[in-house]
Formats: structure tokens, C-alpha cells, sequence
């Protein structure tokens, strides 16, 4: 994404979008100490925390990666639309695009006090594995059938 207008905003996405191992240090950055992070199989609170579930993340995938599309801010909150680009860690996995969104609410000094994914596990996840994919592709078709 083009740099945004808000630098506050711009600090974060530049984050996100650069994010890597040695880059989870700076993570402090845009997190206040008590932040509350929040997606589909994590709930936890303060840095430490948020730090463990990106160190897992750089761990159990390969070449995990966020491509920040939108960003739409009013106040001290903001509603990013991201893609998560990564593969499986085995041999010739293909890349997989997991599309979500991210409510943030911002402290007074600009960083992420509340982080809350949004996005959707079965369509954008599990019907991408190998054996859970046909199971839920096939549960899919039978219940819009």
C-alpha cells in the first residue's frame, strides 16, 4: 500500500507489511504495553503476548507476509483490509492468500491499544488444506444445496 496520509497509520502498516523475525522487537513501536490482540484462535493482552503469536506465525509457515490494501481511519480508530500471503511448511506447497480485515483503536499516543481480526476460517483457510478442504468444500455444497 502507498504510504498513508496519517503518520500514525503509516508507521503501523509500514510495520505490518515489513514484519519478520527480527523485525518483532520493534513491535512495542505500535503496541502499548496492555494492548488486547484478538483473531479467529488467539485472545491475548500486552506485548509479550502479541510477540508470541507473530514468533509462532514466522515459525510454523513459511515466508509469512501481510499486503495491506486499505485503510479507512476516523478518530482514533482505523479498519485496515489486508491479505496474509504464506506456505505451508512442506515441500512444494503452493502460496495461500488468507483476505481479512483489522479493527485497531489507537491510544492518545498513536499506537494500537485494541487489535481485532476479522476473517473468515473456513473460507479462507481450512477449505485451502489438503484433506480438511474437500471435507469442507463438500459440507459447503451441502448446505447451500
Amino acid at each position: 500500500m502507498a504510504r498513508h496520509a496519517d503518520p500514525r497509520i503509516a508507521r503501523i502498516i509500514e510495520l505490518f507489511e515489513q514484519l519478520s523475525p527480527a523485525g518483532l522487537s520493534r513491535l512495542a513501536e505500535i503496541y502499548t504495553d496492555d494492548a488486547r490482540f484478538k483473531d479467529p484462535f488467539n485472545e491475548v493482552q500486552g506485548v509479550p503476548a502479541i510477540r508470541r503469536i507473530f514468533e509462532h506465525m514466522f515459525r510454523t509457515l513459511e515466508a509469512p507476509r501481510f499486503v495491506i490494501h486499505d485503510a479507512v481511519v476516523q478518530g482514533g480508530q482505523c479498519f485496515l483490509t489486508w491479505d496474509f500471503v504464506f506456505r505451508l511448511k512442506r515441500a512444494g506447497s503452493d502460496e495461500l492468500v488468507v483476505r481479512g480485515g483489522s479493527h485497531l483503536k489507537l491510544a492518545e499516543d498513536g499506537r494500537i491499544s485494541l487489535h481485532r481480526d476479522y476473517w473468515d476460517v473456513a473460507e479462507e483457510l481450512y477449505e485451502k488444506l489438503p484433506v480438511l478442504g474437500t471435507l469442507m468444500r463438500w459440507l459447503k455444497r451441502r448446505v447451500n444445496s
